[in-house]
């Protein structure tokens, strides 16, 4: 019975709430470590749909506990009011979350900054505004807030004055707007830091505690590999390690308590903002895959740009992560392509390449080369065992397994926790 990381395989948006929330239940800690409130897990439960920001989505299992890591960055508004969404439904926190002393502290500030480099020719990457890149730019500057530091008024206030008086230089200075009130949101924050305080523990010595007592951990990666900080198509990347390396120093817990990495891939692919996007699907067929899929953020509702499965950066994610067993999800929305191309490598300058381009414009000048595999013209979704899917959609699947080198352990073939099929014999059943 080992500790097992689920995460994106790429570029986010793969379904990784609903592979959380399905295996949660043989786990007894739910644990984020990275990434902020610009994340959506989106989970459906009968006739209800859940999206969780900030909260870990095994919040939904009863008797589960939920940890927000030190790795995380925290807007306090965000998580209260996710808090007081989920208890209005009938989801009780109080005694079942924790949020890490060490986190740090999203504040409007940090929104602030985020909107001006948005708003700069030619600097603008595509992401959220809501704060988390400039948090993550003062935690390692060394001048950011921790929770700790919140949830006491004498540290919190000398700290936040400093941080307002650095900040009003920089939003004057490019007219950014009005000024914030900053009395008026320090005692905003010191409100939120009381209301938060009975959930703030140390918990890198809780789980650790809790793996000496024999518990199971799970640890729930925000966005997807390819948004890696380090790995990923940078600096189209989100501001943290979204990869298997974050959990570690996300969380506190050693990579040696770690047992399995489980990556979460769609059947196609899909990315949200700017950057290269080697097999994006341009046009009527974009647009039908984007309809079929519902691509559209869970969190923003902006549209996802749309793709065919790509091997080679498959393959690169599961070099950085160690993938002991892939999920594949949204089988069915590939239902009613008569061909599904697949791209098994890349040319660059005509020439195929082995290793994923270190920059963003050797990214997007990369040729795709694909591969046509038949469709299968068959409804999938709701199947529950695989003998019973389509016998092209089982060649499918196992062309993905052996191009990317990786055994595909489970399918998800719609949005609600039965929807899954986990393949027999499969490493994964035997992890689970």
């Amino acid at each position: 019975m080992s500790n097992l990381v689920v995460l994106g395989a790429q570029w986010g948006d793969e379904g990784k709430g609903k592979v959380v929330d399905l295996f949660s239940e043989r786990f007894d800690v739910v644990v984020r470590y990275q990434g902020g409130h610009n994340a959506g897990h989106t989970v459906r439960i009968g006739d209800r749909k859940v999206i969780l920001k900030l909260v870990p989505t095994g919040i939904l299992r009863k008797n589960k506990q939920a940890v927000i890591g030190n790795g995380v960055v925290v807007d306090p508004a965000a998580l209260l009011q996710e808090i007081e969404g989920l208890e209005a439904a009938g989801i009780p926190v109080k005694g079942r979350l924790f949020v890490s002393n060490r986190a740090h502290v999203i504040t409007p500030f940090h929104r602030l900054m985020e909107q001006l480099s948005e708003s700069r020719p030619g600097r603008a990457i595509g992401t959220t505004s809501r704060g988390i890149g400039p948090c993550y730019e003062d935690k390692v500057g060394r001048r950011g807030i921790r929770i700790a530091d919140l949830i006491d008024p004498e540290v919190f206030r000398p700290i936040y004055d400093n941080l307002a008086a650095d900040k009003e230089v920089i939003r004057a200075a490019f007219n950014l707007g009005e000024p914030v009130d900053v009395e008026a949101t320090r005692r905003q924050y010191e409100e939120y830091g009381a209301r938060l305080a009975p959930l703030v523990v140390d918990t890198a010595a809780m789980l650790n505690a809790a793996i000496r007592d024999g518990k199971r951990l799970l640890f729930e990666g925000a966005q997807g590999t390819m948004l890696d900080i380090d790995h990923g198509t940078y600096p189209y990347v989100t501001s943290s390690s979204a990869g298997a390396g974050g959990v570690a120093s996300g969380t506190g817990v050693a990579p040696t308590r770690i047992g399995a990495v489980l990556g979460v891939t769609k059947a196609y692919i899909t990315r949200v903002g700017g950057g290269p996007f080697p097999t994006e699907i341009h046009g009527a067929t974009g647009e039908e895959l984007r309809k079929i899929g519902n691509e559209f953020g869970a969190v923003t509702g902006r549209p996802r740009r749309c793709g065919w499965f790509d091997v080679p950066l498959l393959r690169y994610t599961a070099m950085i992560n160690g993938f002991d067993s892939l999920v594949v999800t949204k089988l069915d929305v590939l239902d009613s392509f008569r061909e599904i191309p697949v791209c098994t490598g890349y040319k660059l300058c005509g020439k195929l390449i082995t290793d994923m381009p270190a920059t963003t414009q050797a990214m997007a000048a990369v040729e795709p080369v694909y591969e046509n595999l038949p469709g299968w013209g068959k409804p999938t979704a709701g199947i529950t065992k695989y003998s019973d899917l389509p016998a092209r959609a089982r060649d499918y699947l196992q062309f993905l397994a052996e191009q990317t080198g990786v055994e595909v352990g489970a399918i998800s073939t719609g949005p609600e926790r039965s929807q899954t099929i986990v393949v027999p014999g499969s490493k994964l059943e035997k992890l689970l």
